[in-house]
């Protein structure tokens, strides 16, 4: 799963095992081809993120990798809190049918994007394509979209809404700022600043592995 730290768009693609190969051939179909190079790409430090084929893939497109701090996964919040959204949605669409989970992915994948984020106040869709997603169901009733289009228009109406993502991505960033400063804010009151020196003593937490997988509900409803 890789998200655009922005506009919140999120790609994804179901895998049996996780390999540098698959990364490479993620990277190339996923985001390459449909948005071009990205400048930087954060990730955890999984070997097959670290590994030398995919470090040599990624410089040879000068594309910049940065790594996350090792059993610190706060760092790639973004891509954590988005995961957790998207589970959450295959745990809905599943109950106990987890062996569909990867063709109710792509629908799971339609509502997020259509779903105004709660920084941004905007869509996915609409901060990546400046426009406003159609919706199945307008399609199966009326709405001012479908019953005020203009064919002839079209055109014209479309150049204006790329006219006005700049401004619309603007005011999201605003928001967002908006948002996170003040939990920031409040966050950074409660932590107590600590150095290290080599050979210093400290704890480390051990997690105990689930016995289940990531889709299975958090919460079996009583009979």
């Amino acid at each position: 799963m890789a998200i655009d730290y922005f506009t919140k768009w999120v790609e994804a693609e179901p895998v049996v095992a996780i390999s540098s190969d698959r990364i490479k051939r993620f990277f190339w179909k996923k985001i390459i081809c449909q948005f071009g190079l990205p400048a930087e790409i954060v990730s955890d430090n999984g070997t097959q993120f670290t590994s030398r084929a995919t470090v040599e893939f990624c410089e040879g497109l000068k594309i910049k990798q940065l790594f996350t701090s090792v059993e610190h996964p706060q760092a790639n919040g973004q891509a954590k809190a988005a995961n957790k959204v998207i589970l959450r949605g295959l745990r809905k669409c599943l109950e106990e049918a987890k062996g569909r989970w990867a063709k109710e992915l792509p629908q799971v994948l339609w509502s997020y994007h259509t779903t105004p984020h709660s920084t941004t106040k905007e869509t996915p869709f609409c901060l990546m394509f400046g426009i406003e997603a159609v919706m199945p169901v307008e399609i199966g009733e009326p709405s001012p979209r479908t019953t005020l289009f203009e064919p002839g228009r079209n055109e014209e109406e479309l150049r204006a809404n790329l006219d006005m993502l700049q401004e619309t991505q603007e005011i999201a960033h605003v928001k967002e700022y908006a948002v996170k400063a003040p939990a920031a804010k409040k966050y950074n009151r409660t932590i107590v600043p600590l150095t290290f020196r080599p050979q210093d003593l400290v704890l480390r937490k051990i997690t105990q592995k689930a016995d289940s997988n990531k889709l299975t509900p958090i919460a079996i409803p009583s009979p």
